[in-house]
């Protein structure tokens, strides 16, 4: 059975990263196992922080141009859109699991995504928010 997956922004863009070394290798893995599978969901937030990241902060940055076809690629994902109601979810969550707010974003939006597994780095391994549970793939 395939498990609908939702992808934090650091795992996507170590996919890309290939001064990453091991996380880069198992990113790349983990994301094509995605593809593979059809299973794959991303938020808008996240594909904004991967574009900027992937295009200027890695230490070899794609182009522009390829950015934008990368998020052209991944917009084939189930992607979740983020309204004014989710970010007051997230604001809430944020409060009663002691998480960052752009942390809570990424679970509200996972959660609305239909996702039942998290690959982050970002949370304790293990953790559950609901039926979501977190991942850490390194």
């Amino acid at each position: 059975m395939t498990v609908k997956t939702f992808v934090d922004t650091n795992i996507l863009l170590y996919a890309y990263d290939r001064e990453a070394g091991e996380k880069h290798q198992k990113a790349r893995i983990a994301v094509g196992e995605l593809w593979e599978n059809n299973s794959g969901v991303l938020s808008a937030q996240v594909l904004e922080e991967f574009y900027v990241n992937v295009t200027r902060k890695i230490p070899k940055p794609l182009t522009k141009k390829q950015g934008l076809e990368l998020i052209s690629h991944y917009l084939s994902w189930d992607t979740v859109s983020i309204h004014g109601g989710m970010v007051a979810e997230a604001a809430q969550l944020e409060e009663r699991a002691k998480i960052s707010f752009w942390d809570a974003l990424i679970v509200v939006a996972a959660q609305r995504g239909g996702a039942r597994l998290l690959l982050t780095e970002d949370f304790q391994a293990g953790r559950k928010f609901g039926e979501l549970a977190i991942k850490n793939p390194f």
